[in-house]
């Protein structure tokens, strides 16, 4: 059943890693539907809400908020043509460490948490900023920054529940994530 559920997962992901290039943001609606459809956005972005509300407190709305915020930091970057060679090899470890960052509870202080939090952020808007040239794409973007919102809230949502199906979708979400990301450490 295991290796079926693996086979079934790593059939779902394409070998494109993924936000990036070619995408066709030219509308609102393409950028709000890009996060729900590409693997890589849909992951990190579910993992940070379930994160958020695993450590409680002020994480829960610090986290993706700070996300959202650096991410448009990263957008203004790749705009600007800043980026660096590899940003996809990033992006797919950043889906592996919000994996881990699931599955181990390693004690850190929030600044650290908001640092990796920002710094996954950055990457992501990063990408898409290289593509957001058109004040069309800029509305895009927006759409984006809106359907990134709804995935945080429904991580935090899944994150916060206290029943069994929680520990379930939580290590689910994890273990996921990581063979995801490697696939595409792999494939990139």
């Amino acid at each position: 059943m295991t290796k079926s559920l693996i086979a079934i997962l790593l059939g779902l992901i394409s070998n494109q890693a993924f936000a990036h290039p070619g995408h066709g943001l030219q509308s609102a609606f393409a950028g709000f539907m890009h996060p729900l459809t590409g693997w890589d956005h849909l992951l990190v972005m579910l993992a940070v809400g379930v994160w958020a509300a695993k450590l409680g407190g002020k994480a829960r709305w610090q986290l993706p908020l700070t996300f959202m915020g650096m991410m448009v930091v990263g957008a203004v970057l790749g705009i600007a043509g800043m980026s660096f060679d590899g940003v996809e090899t990033a992006i797919a470890a950043s889906v592996m460490a919000m994996g881990l960052l699931l599955i181990i509870s390693l004690p850190m202080q929030l600044s650290a948490q908001l640092g990796i939090t920002a710094l996954l952020a950055i990457l992501h808007g990063m990408a898409h900023g290289l593509e957001l040239q058109t004040p069309s794409q800029l509305t895009a973007f927006a759409g984006m920054l809106i359907a990134t919102a709804m995935l945080h809230a429904t991580g935090v949502l899944i994150g916060s529940q206290q029943v069994k199906l929680r520990k379930w979708l939580h290590h689910g979400l994890a273990y996921t994530m990581l063979m995801a990301g490697a696939y595409w450490l792999v494939a990139a």
